[in-house]
This record gives C-alpha cells, structure tokens and sequence, in this order.
C-alpha cells in the first residue's frame, strides 16, 4: 500500500514547525526518524493533511549535559545517544536499553523523543523516562511547557501532548552516586517490542523498579532495600497489580511470570553494579 496523498514541509526552524502545527492541529503529523510513521502511513492507519519534516531542526540534534539532567532533542537518533561518548557514566540505565531497541539500521534513523511521544507500552526509552523520573519538553506557538514523565504518557499510544504541540525535547536525570542500574526485558527475538521489560535502580536506601509491555503505560514503584522472600513477596505483589490482558504475543499470567523472573533478576543485577 501506498500513502494517501498529503502535502510535505520541511520545516527550517521550531517557529515554522509550530506555526504549521497551530495552523493544521490534528491533521498534521510530524516526522523526525519516520520508524513508526512510514508505516502507518503506508498502511493507511493514519492519513495526515500535511507532514511536517523535524528532522533538520536547528540546535534540536544534539545531547546536552548540564550536570543533573541529560537533555536530548527532538532530532536525536537513538544511534547518536547510543554513540554518545559519556552515555555509560551518566545514563547507565539508558546505556544498558538502547541495544535491545530494534536494530542499528532503525536506531541510525529513530529519534529518542520520535519513540517516546508515540508512547508505545512496550517501548524501552518510555520505560527509562519513567523509571528515571525525566520530563518532556512540549512547544507549541504559545510557548514552551514541561511535564513529567509520569503526566506525559497517559496510556497505550496515548500522550498528554496537545495536537498543536511538539516534543521539543526529553531530559533524562543523570546517575545518581552510589547507584546501580539494570535493565532486562523478553522479546520473541532481538530487535522485536519486549512482551515485558524491567528497569531497576538501586540505592542505600531503597529500589526502584519500572515494569513495561504488562499494561498500557510504564509502571514505577518504589521500595525499601529487599532481598530473598521478601523480595519474591513484593514482585508477587506488583504482577498482581498490574492490569495485565491476553493477546496474541502472550496471556496475562504469562506476562505476570515475566515480571516476576525478570524483575527479581534486574534488582538483583542494580544491586550488585552499585559502586
């Protein structure tokens, strides 16, 4: 299939980006890495009037480091995070996802923010943000609002993002000192979304656990140092809790399983990589 015609701009700077979104609202889209949207738009899952080329954006490709948060912009791939010299030291946790997303050829094209405004349950960088307590940057020509990750993703393919509203940027909260972080997930097979995905943080004080792919938005708890049953018992309790559903890549009690076996696994793995 072939999309359904739309016309195309190419937008020279963030004021023609959000001028055009203002004018066209929900019939506009905007494309940046295009893993996600060439598709349906081949598909015809969705058929914009017009298609707002990001890619480009001045001052909007790069990475930075202020000290405390990581910011990337909205025309970052996830290949130059992945590549970026400090990545292991500041981000461990997102050090640890970024090679189980998809494969090098689509993280060369897929822009970080690109996957986390399409807010996919499964999708690993959503899980980071959450995990990690990030926020999102959102433009539009009124002007510039944050919101935390936690506000931001609402549910399955669902955002608080307004129609005339970009995903400017995303910040991601560096290392904390004396923390260990892991990730893990289970896909059929590498490069596919995870059925389930863990992240784990763990400090002195505390865990820190975010479960992705068992229902429609990242889950995050936190709780006190735990090991062996005590451990077991909390896991238990968090499958539980999740609103898991049957489909066709696996059952509610499949993925309760995975949350239990892989959770334990990356709390176990943040708490033997604390320094």
């Amino acid at each position: 299939m072939k999309p359904a015609p739309f016309d195309y701009l190419r937008a020279d700077d963030e004021e023609e980006a959000v001028a055009a979104l203002a004018e066209a609202g929900d019939d506009a889209r905007l494309l940046a890495g295009g893993q996600t949207l060439m598709p349906m738009l081949n598909m015809r899952l969705v058929e914009p009037a017009v298609l707002i080329d990001i890619s480009r954006l001045p001052g909007r490709a790069g990475i930075e480091d202020d000290g405390t948060l990581i910011e990337v912009g909205a025309a970052a791939t996830q290949a130059s995070l992945e590549a970026w010299p400090p990545l292991s030291a500041r981000a461990p946790l997102l050090a640890r996802a970024l090679p189980l997303i998809g494969h090098v050829q689509t993280r060369s094209r897929g822009t970080v923010c690109g996957s986390i405004a399409f807010a996919d349950p499964s999708a690993e960088l959503s899980l980071c943000l959450a995990t990690l307590g990030g926020e999102v940057v959102l433009r539009s020509r009124a002007g510039t609002r944050t919101l935390p990750a936690a506000a931001f993703q609402t549910g399955m393919l669902s955002t608080a993002c307004r129609a005339d509203e970009m995903v400017a940027a995303v910040r991601f909260p560096a290392a904390e000192p004396g923390a260990g972080y892991a990730f893990t997930e289970f896909a059929r097979r590498h490069g596919d979304f995870a059925i389930v995905a863990v992240a784990a943080i763990a400090q002195e004080n505390g865990i820190r656990i975010g479960v992705g792919g068992a229902c429609e938005r990242p889950v995050v708890q936190d709780w006190p140092p735990l090991a062996g049953s005590a451990l077991d018992d909390a896991l238990d309790a968090l499958a539980w809790s999740l609103d898991a559903a049957d489909d066709h890549h696996a059952s509610a009690r499949y993925r309760r399983e995975l949350v239990r076996g892989l959770g334990k696994r990356a709390v176990q793995a943040a708490q033997e990589t604390r320094p």
